[in-house]
């Protein structure tokens, strides 16, 4: 009995021992994913399933962002957030937020719990912004990047004539309460927006203004029209403390509004010292410090970057890059996040590459186009037609390639959580990883001939912004075809990131 006990428990141990060296084998070596791997990662399907897959858009909920939510609403104005999606090959999550403004028109002064990288679309804007306890102003123009801190006060203005102003802004949470997308917590306001001010005791106020309580129940609820109020015209319901405080020249707001932003009573001097005071914040969102030099340039926060005007990172025939990282614009350093404007002429593709240290999100500024994204496993996560306005991602480490429709051009603009230099990894073309990897090797791992793998490889003269097929040399592209058939697993590869767009 007792044998039998024993060379049951040896079995067993086994079966064990040979179990977890399986186990363990699998996990060297592609293995079947787990239900959850499989909601990020679908299996491959065949062609049949991946025409009504694409036909029915599925998938197109993960790598386009169509979760758009409106945060204000008013007659000078619009802001609607695309929120980020939320699953686990999300580095980093990344709001974007589309601002529309009427002219002469105010978003009223906020901060936020989140940082804002601005980029005008289109437009002219005036923003003001707490630097260093200091009202720092800039004018935007059209192309203009422009950093709003997370905790900084802020507000921006339309000051264009006639023409809507069109603010394009990453959003990064990074720094979030948690609340929701973003929080903002307003410093003007009355009924609505509701000042931060207003949770404050009235006689608390009226003693930290140094006014009458009339005077403070005066203030803090004329306002009702909105976070975006219109400025100065007929279609402004009444004056508020902001349009009047924005009309008057620079020398007289202190002048006129010094009595009430003495929010605090003169601090002792430790106090003086420290970064962050109500007196010293309406001071500079108010008006600016008496010791101001004489034609010294409003505040000295960093100036805006203008991407139209930045000579192109990359050019040639069929279209231009530009790439802006901290070391080009100082103020990204802070954010972590780079900017990118990319421009194909019709027909042209940015080639299949690979984002190594970041991920992408992209906004189309102008004309059509097709991404196509794909998966680790080989197969294909997207492959949608996007146009002016559609918002998209791309999860670092994922290839992915850029297509323009071949009725005009293509431009698309956006962020990347990396504000490091990128240096993407081109797949196919002149500067890519297969051409610098060319031999033998790359051969046998395809299953071809060291010859025909170089032919197939060094048939692309062109990197980085490749030309259409129809751009091609007629007489090379049928030489092409007549001398070779490409292996399936390129063909496939090629066709799929060429074709299918007319």
């Amino acid at each position: 009995m007792g044998n039998r006990a024993a060379l049951l428990l040896l079995m067993m141990t086994a079966v064990l021992f040979h179990g977890m060296s399986m186990a363990m084998a699998r996990e060297e070596y592609p293995r079947e994913w787990t239900p959850e791997e499989r909601e990020e990662f679908p299996r491959e399907r065949t062609p049949e399933e991946r025409e009504r897959w694409e036909e029915r858009g599925e998938g197109e909920e993960m790598f386009l962002l169509h979760d758009s939510k409106s945060v204000v609403e008013t007659d000078a104005g619009s802001m609607r957030v695309v929120r980020s999606f939320g699953g686990r090959i999300l580095e980093r999550p990344m709001h974007i937020g589309f601002i529309t403004m009427e002219p002469k028109s105010l978003f009223v002064p906020q901060y936020l719990d989140s940082s804002l990288i601005l980029f005008v679309r289109r437009g002219e804007a005036r923003v003001g912004l707490i630097y260093k306890d200091e009202l720092a102003e800039r004018r935007l123009k059209m192309g203009d990047i422009y950093r709003i801190p997370a905790g900084s006060a802020f507000y921006l203005m339309n000051v264009a004539e006639g023409q809507r102003l069109h603010v394009i802004c990453s959003i990064d949470p990074s720094e979030s309460l948690g609340f929701g997308t973003f929080q903002s917590f307003f410093i003007g306001g009355g009924t609505y927006p509701t000042s931060v001010l207003a949770g404050f005791d009235q006689e608390t106020l009226s003693i930290a203004f140094n006014v009458t309580m009339e005077e403070v129940r005066e203030l803090m609820s004329r306002q009702s029209e909105g976070p975006i109020v219109h400025m100065g015209d007929s279609r402004a319901p009444r004056a508020t403390i902001w349009s009047k405080f924005l009309q008057l020249k620079e020398q007289d707001r202190l002048q006129h509004l010094k009595r009430m932003v003495e929010f605090e009573a003169e601090p002792p001097k430790q106090e003086e010292e420290a970064k962050w005071s109500w007196r010293k914040l309406f001071t500079s969102v108010l008006g600016q410090e008496d010791n101001r030099k004489t034609g010294e340039k409003a505040g000295r926060s960093p100036d805006s970057y203008n991407l139209y005007g930045r000579k192109p990172d990359f050019s040639n025939n069929y279209g231009w890059s530009i790439a802006l990282h901290d070391s080009d614009y100082h103020p990204l350093k802070h954010s972590g996040i780079g900017v990118y404007l990319v421009n194909l002429t019709a027909g042209s593709m940015m080639a299949p590459h690979v984002n190594p240290t970041a991920t992408e999100y992209g906004i189309v500024l102008r004309g059509s186009g097709r991404i196509q994204i794909v998966y680790p496993n080989g197969t294909r996560a997207l492959n949608a037609k996007v146009s002016e306005g559609d918002v998209f991602w791309v999860p670092r480490y994922f290839p992915f390639c850029q297509i323009a429709s071949r009725t005009g051009p293509f431009e698309f603009f956006g962020f990347t959580t990396s504000a490091r230099k990128n240096r993407p990894q081109f797949l196919v073309g002149a500067s890519s990883v297969l051409r610098a990897m060319r031999g033998p090797e790359l051969a046998a791992a395809f299953g071809v001939s060291e010859d025909r793998a170089r032919r197939i490889i060094d048939a692309q003269r062109e990197a980085v912004i490749l030309p259409s097929a129809a751009a091609s040399p007629p007489d090379e592209v049928e030489k092409k075809k007549a001398k070779f058939q490409l292996p399936n697993v390129i063909k496939n590869f090629g066709n799929d990131m060429i074709m299918g767009f007319d």
